[in-house]
């Protein structure tokens, strides 16, 4: 008898509301906090940095508030980002949801395995910049002890999760605490708007907002398991407890190294620039605390990551619009089809690094780019659903939703805007390729694959990405 079925792991545990917290906080804090210090002060002053994290904040506060109206609102909607865009849009938008998210989680993840083994090398020189052959053998054998830790259920994984979450906290907080004492509020006030080298305060907002499009990837973590939560509204708490406390360690670690060195030496500095930072504030021992949590922290977000990255196809299988394979699960409740797929293919990319490292960060550009259009239609099916009034009681106002969800739709655009128009345009070179997972599960299921004006938005993306290839190919764009 197989050990594999459709169903979620037959009696697996559920995960309550820290496992889910933990997954949110886990997947948003990797290694970008750690060169958030130089990545701020590289286009921007203080008073500038502020405001942008102001306006960061209202937006992905509402993204957030907008994930939490939409687990108490429709529960019965599973699956995050995927779920909500066919819940809204349909299988065919659901399908692309699900697809680019899956795409830039795995890509996303071998820059993990690059940046961990990176920091690595900064006590073990064999490991150099991270894509040297001893540094992709070693993160092999860790990207395979991470596959087989999920096989064996992701309760299990997420429990460890919530464990290396805690674990990659405890640097940051030291960071924070260390440097309040080192803080020279003459350091901070210096050039307070900027030098004039740096532009406008708008430009130097917008720089910073450059920033902030990336470092809160990974909000939607609790929603994305949301089939496998112990109760639905631990789902919308665990999204804004998650977010309010990354968003202080964030402001905090970039806002407070302003008065440890000033807007030019951070902007000088190499990354990890919180590792000079804290040697700047307490000497050579800093950088080894600093690159000690870096790894820690990578090595989390690894294990969080390799869960979402397998979720989304399977949730895609099971719904029938990824083929049926993909939505299978193992004894143990994990998603095992989808689970070899993306591993394979991490694999495929961390040997690739080792002869082609500059192609494949002008993929991970690309690709990192494509799970803002799920963000967007999250934000607008949670206002579609306020406007309707579905699922709410008689009488109960849906003003504030509504609002929430507007604000959180315009933030949608404006991330997309300023990723760059042109990686929207390029990301259909990924896309396209997608029809034909999804033609096969349609066929699987006898199922007709478009409804309404679908087969035009298929067509669509596929000239698009065939146009965007050309032009690649040509020379007439890059990346």
């Amino acid at each position: 008898m197989s050990t594999e079925t459709e169903a979620q792991g037959g009696g697996a545990p559920k995960l309550k509301l820290g496992a889910l917290t933990a997954l949110v906080v886990g997947s948003m804090i990797g290694g970008g906090i750690f060169s958030l210090p130089q990545n701020m002060a590289a286009g921007a002053g203080a008073g500038a940095i502020i405001i942008g994290w102001a306006i960061t904040f209202l937006g992905m506060l509402t993204l957030a508030f907008a994930f939490q109206m939409l687990a108490n609102r429709k529960p019965e909607v599973e699956g995050g980002v995927y779920g909500y865009a066919r819940a809204g849009f349909g299988d065919y938008m659901g399908f692309n949801s699900a697809w680019g998210y899956w795409i830039s989680a795995w890509i996303g993840n071998v820059s993990y395995f690059v940046v961990m083994f990176s920091a690595l090398g900064f006590w073990f020189h064999a490991f150099g910049d991270g894509n040297t052959p001893t540094a992709i053998i070693c993160a092999s054998v860790l990207l395979w002890g991470l596959h087989f830790l999920v096989l064996r259920g992701v309760h299990g994984a997420a429990f460890i999760n919530t464990i290396t979450t805690i674990a990659k906290l405890v640097p940051l907080a030291l960071f924070i605490v260390l440097v309040v004492f080192a803080f020279k509020i003459d350091t901070f006030n210096l050039d307070f708007w900027g030098n004039p080298k740096l532009g406008s305060i708008v430009d130097q907002v917008k720089s910073t907002m450059l920033v902030t499009v990336w470092v809160f990837i990974g909000i939607e973590g609790a929603s994305m398991f949301s089939g496998r939560a112990e109760k639905m509204s631990d789902v919308g708490k665990a999204t804004v407890v998650g977010f309010l406390l990354t968003i202080a360690l964030l402001v905090a670690v970039s806002v407070l190294a302003l008065g440890v060195m000033t807007q030019p030496e951070l902007a000088a500095l190499k990354n990890p620039s919180t590792a000079y930072v804290l040697e700047k504030a307490i000497g050579p021992w800093g950088a080894n605390i600093m690159n000690a949590g870096l790894v820690i922290s990578v090595g989390g977000a690894l294990l969080a990551w390799t869960l979402l990255a397998a979720e989304a196809p399977y949730l895609a299988g099971k719904d029938g619009v990824m083929p049926r394979i993909f939505g299978t699960t193992n004894a143990n409740g994990s998603p095992a089809a989808s689970l070899w797929l993306t591993n394979g293919l991490i694999q495929l990319f961390l040997v690739i690094t080792l002869f082609s490292s500059a192609g494949y960060l002008a993929l991970l550009s690309l690709a990192t780019s494509m799970i803002l259009i799920p963000y967007l239609l999250c934000s607008v099916y949670s206002f579609m659903v306020a406007q309707r009034g579905e699922g709410y009681q008689a009488g109960e106002g849906k003003g504030r939703d509504l609002s929430i969800a507007g604000i959180a739709s315009v933030y949608g655009v404006w991330l997309i805007y300023a990723a760059g128009v042109k990686y929207l345009f390029l990301s259909m070179v990924l896309y396209a390729p997608g029809l034909l997972f999804y033609l096969w599960a349609k066929k699987e299921h006898g199922e007709k694959p478009f409804k309404g004006a679908e087969a035009v938005l298929a067509a669509i993306i596929v000239v698009l990405g065939a146009i965007a290839t050309y032009e690649l190919f040509t020379g007439q764009l890059t990346l």
